[in-house]
């Protein structure tokens, strides 16, 4: 039994799912428009405000995209209405970040800049040049281009410097210790 894959979708005010065939599923809400091709043997049922996603039988490889399917759909209709966001901070002296047009520019203490063309869609800000937020409707390109600026200078385990994601623990370790 799926607990995830059972559970109904409920659609807020101004949202549409539209299922055309081979399940290619439309989502339209007030932040914009998403679409994905899911799986064809799932079904995608819209009854009264409310999106249900069965699956043909018990079988272990419907068993296993049931829960996914419910959940790439549930993460849709959030996108279109409140959208996804992703922060992250940078900790290290001359370590920084600033946009220039459409790319953000890392200054990670390499011997040159690291630029980033921001991917269409997706907006990103500064509170400040240390401080960076991501924000967008498609929950898997925000953490995509998240986890590629973290790829930068993933954070060190001695002193902590590099771009981590904001609340995140880094364990840092002792170094040499004189006897």
């Amino acid at each position: 039994m799926s607990r995830i894959g059972n559970k109904p979708i409920t659609l807020a005010e101004g949202v549409s799912v539209e299922v055309s065939e081979n399940n290619f599923v439309v989502v339209k809400g007030p932040k914009g428009e998403l679409s994905h091709q899911f799986n064809s043997e799932m079904a995608i049922c819209i009854e009264d405000r409310t999106v249900i996603v069965k699956r043909p039988d018990d079988s272990i490889e419907h068993k296993t995209i049931h829960g996914t399917t419910r959940a790439v759909l549930n993460s849709m209709v959030v996108g279109v209405t409140q959208g996804f966001s992703k922060g992250l901070e940078i900790i290290g002296t001359g370590y920084r970040s600033q946009l220039k047009g459409n790319d953000l520019v890392l200054n990670m203490g390499y011997s040159h800049q690291v630029i980033m063309p921001v991917p269409a869609g997706l907006k990103v800000t500064l509170a400040s040049p240390t401080d960076i937020t991501i924000s967008g409707i498609d929950k898997q390109a925000v953490g995509q281009f998240a986890a590629e600026i973290r790829a930068v200078r993933k954070p060190e385990p001695y002193k902590g410097k590099g771009i981590r994601y904001k609340g995140e623990y880094v364990r840092q370790k002792e170094g040499k210790k004189a006897k």
